[in-house]
């Protein structure tokens, strides 16, 4: 996971630190705090993975903490496979909401546009959250529980 993060080249080396802790905090307790999703090519190989989980203190609401693909599979599917398959996850616990932050920085441009494409939509903006300049985008969708019975 460390790789393709590296790769994609969008992040800082203490956000990769980050997104490993969390990784690392789902395999040492897998569904407590985080589900971890991996997409594979048929030889086995890891070309992406997401991370979502509750958002503590609400009823229903989900944080997308980390998504992110190898540059050679990126524009393939794999992104969108995988955000499809945390909803429907979602969707299957009757997650009512899911939450996704992102940078307003023009290189996120590509990534706000993928949510927007998705079906989500920009719901609040901090400015200059994480650094002058650098505000904090969040974009929400409603999730649909599965009718059962």
């Amino acid at each position: 996971m460390q790789g393709i993060l590296e790769r994609t080249e969008m992040f800082r080396a203490d956000e990769i630190d980050v997104a490993l802790e969390v990784i690392d905090a789902y395999f040492a307790n897998p569904g407590q705090d985080y589900t971890a999703l991996g997409a594979f090519t048929r030889a086995g190989e890891l070309v992406g993975y997401s991370c979502h989980g509750p958002t503590p203190c609400t009823l229903g609401t989900c944080d997308l903490y980390w998504i992110a693909v190898a540059p050679a599979a990126q524009g393939t599917g794999v992104g969108s496979a995988l955000l499809q398959e945390v909803e429907r996850r979602l969707a299957q616990e009757d997650a009512r909401l899911l939450l996704i932050e992102t940078s307003s920085q023009p290189r996120y441009r590509p990534t706000r546009r993928f949510y927007e494409r998705h079906g989500y939509h920009e719901v609040a903006r901090v400015p200059e959250f994480y650094a002058p300049g650098d505000d904090r985008v969040i974009f929400a969708k409603r999730i649909h529980p599965v009718r059962r019975g």
